[in-house]
């Protein structure tokens, strides 16, 4: 690693963190202030709300403190003339921009694994804090196909990772031949076991003489293989928290069950691709730097630059909003208009660059 790039990225990450943190304090802060007299007395749990606040927050704050960072520091550079010193020692444009690249590149793959992780969730806990709830989550009336089965359950307890009262429907043909009636269920091995099991068959040729229906009962039997906890509560409560783990084993068992992905697929790529939006807008306000500042306006170029993020950021935002609904497709609603994003925010910058 040269000199010059060492000087660049310690001048670029004392900034970002600065960004950050401040960002960080402001959001939280207030979120703090405003939602204080619901929040619990518990010194345990309002570190707690804290803590997964925090988290949220970042998952907002870190792309955008990427951008204002790098702006903060052309600003700096170009006010202390280090740009002209920069040209004046042969740097190119590549060797003044590129470890910015990098550095950011890394920060949202960080950002990504920690999304990997149950923090992903930290929007729905720090809700269940001020709701008096995060103790005991319990969702009820969850219904699914899976199958040829229907399941029914009445009660879901994700933390604990069970259910009660639980009814599976097996169907043919439009037609319920087996039903199977549990008080419980537990979440091992990757599959539902459901205990104390009341099954019931519906013989295939009724007759008014002799059809009887075939009642017996099991200690046990396991369902719903890969339908994990969390993915039941999100996926049938609408919601649209999960890990990229989650939402990658939800994504493959509704698509296995010929169910709607599009919510799934959303959730996907707005935590994996999305974030990446801040690259192409890093190179947008480099082109846009002047050498010196005699000419140029600071301000005017620190104004647009932080409005343009901000504009851009939004835009993905209300974008990702709407394909939560289930209503659009997420390959024209988010991948397509990224697409779109890239080669614009290319020609604008190569054109710029060789005018």
């Amino acid at each position: 690693m040269s000199i010059l790039t060492k000087f660049i990225l310690k001048k670029y990450i004392f900034n970002f963190f600065i960004v950050l943190i401040s960002l960080e304090l402001f959001f939280v802060g207030i979120d703090y202030l405003q939602n204080f007299k619901n929040i619990p007395e518990s010194a345990n749990l309002q570190l707690l709300y804290i803590l997964y606040n925090s988290f949220f927050t970042l998952t907002l704050a870190l792309p955008l403190s990427i951008v204002f960072g790098w702006v903060i520091t052309l600003v700096i550079f170009i006010k202390n003339n280090e740009f002209v010193a920069f040209n004046a020692l042969g740097a190119t444009r590549n060797e003044i921009f590129m470890p910015i690249i990098f550095i950011s590149t890394f920060l949202l793959i960080s950002l990504i694994a920690l999304q990997m992780t149950p923090l992903a969730y930290s929007y729905e806990q720090k809700r269940k804090i001020l709701n008096n709830e995060y103790f005991t989550s319990t969702k009820s009336d969850i219904f699914l196909k899976y199958n040829d089965y229907y399941v029914y359950f009445k009660k879901l307890l994700p933390l604990e990772k069970k259910a009660e009262n639980i009814h599976i429907f097996k169907v043919n043909n439009s037609d319920v031949v087996e039903t199977i009636i549990g008080e419980k269920a537990y979440f091992q091995n990757n599959k539902w076991y459901v205990v104390d099991v009341k099954i019931i068959n519906k013989p295939e040729n009724i007759n008014v003489d002799n059809s009887k229906l075939d009642i017996r009962y099991e200690k046990f039997l396991h369902t719903l293989d890969g339908f994990k906890p969390k993915i039941l509560d999100n996926v049938y409560e609408s919601k649209t928290d999960f890990s990229i783990f989650d939402a990658v084993s939800a994504l493959i068992l509704l698509k296995e069950q010929g169910i709607n992905t599009q919510k799934i697929r959303g959730v996907i790529y707005n935590q994996i691709i999305i974030p990446f939006f801040v690259l192409p807008m890093i190179l947008l306000v480099y082109a846009y730097a002047s050498l010196n500042s005699r000419f140029f306006n600071l301000g005017k170029f620190t104004s647009l630059s932080i409005f343009g993020t901000l504009i851009v950021w939004g835009f993905f935002f209300m974008l990702f909003k709407l394909t939560s609904s289930g209503s659009i497709v997420p390959e024209f609603s988010l991948l397509l208009p990224m697409l779109i994003w890239l080669i614009l925010s290319t020609y604008i910058y190569n054109k710029k660059i060789n005018s």
